[in-house]
């Protein structure tokens, strides 16, 4: 999943990024509001960690302004302001939780799988698609109780699928889930990706849907018996 993280300190937004990523996450990160703010408006992300201590026009400011246009993405406040009326003016202006610093990446990550699961409608830990089971995380997957090896780029885009299994996702959506803005694609990188998932799961797990996109398969044809479970098997 992808986040935006927003933190003007610069050791610690890099331990943050650092953290995260190595958790699983695509990041980008910012040390102020208005380019946070430019990002939000060009691209998707699955959640937000913001500072409210930033330069000029502090945290809440943006918060405000986001939820003010209708911004619904999931938003942790990470600040060092832990007194009661800070936290609860940070929650009623639309922060979804609310944390003080210091605080283990760990924990942060955690928190963010709770938060994601809870907004995407998917608060179970596992995430069960016939004979996949999926747990966001330990971040692995189970083909018919298997363990199923793959890469960090792999598992994110089965995580995206997962988490909207009844959606069509466009190419550009996709990648804008897979891939922060620093980061060069290659034209094929994510049509190689969907192959990947197809030939160590099932070749019927995801749907291309002419002239939209991909899709998640349906569970039935995943308990097909007579496909043997994986493409070019």
């Amino acid at each position: 999943m992808r986040l935006l993280i927003v933190e003007d300190d610069p050791l610690l937004g890099d331990g943050l990024a650092r953290g995260l990523q190595a958790h699983g996450f695509s990041i980008d990160w910012f040390t102020d509001g208005p380019q946070a703010d430019s990002a939000l408006a060009t691209s998707s992300f699955d959640a937000i960690v913001l500072d409210l201590g930033l330069p000029g026009r502090d945290g809440l400011h943006w918060l405000s302004r986001w939820r003010a246009r209708g911004e619904r993405v999931p938003v942790i406040v990470l600040t060092a302001r832990d007194g009661v009326t800070q936290r609860i003016d940070g929650l009623d202006r639309g922060a979804d939780d609310y944390l003080v610093k210091p605080i283990q990446v760990a924990e942060l990550a955690a928190r963010l799988r709770a938060l994601l699961r809870r907004s995407q409608g998917r608060p179970e830990p596992v995430w069960q698609h016939g004979p996949l089971a999926y747990n966001a995380a330990a971040r692995s997957a189970l083909w018919h109780g298997v363990p199923v090896e793959l890469t960090p780029r792999e598992t994110a885009l089965l995580e995206v699928f997962l988490a909207h299994p009844q959606r069509v996702l466009s190419k550009s959506a996709l990648q804008d889930k897979l891939f922060s803005f620093d980061q060069e694609i290659d034209s094929n990188a994510l049509e190689v990706h969907v192959h990947h998932l197809r030939r160590k799961i099932h070749a019927k797990l995801v749907r291309t849907v002419r002239g939209m996109g991909y899709a998640l398969g349906a569970e039935a044809d995943l308990d097909d018996a007579d496909d043997s479970g994986k493409a070019g098997a």
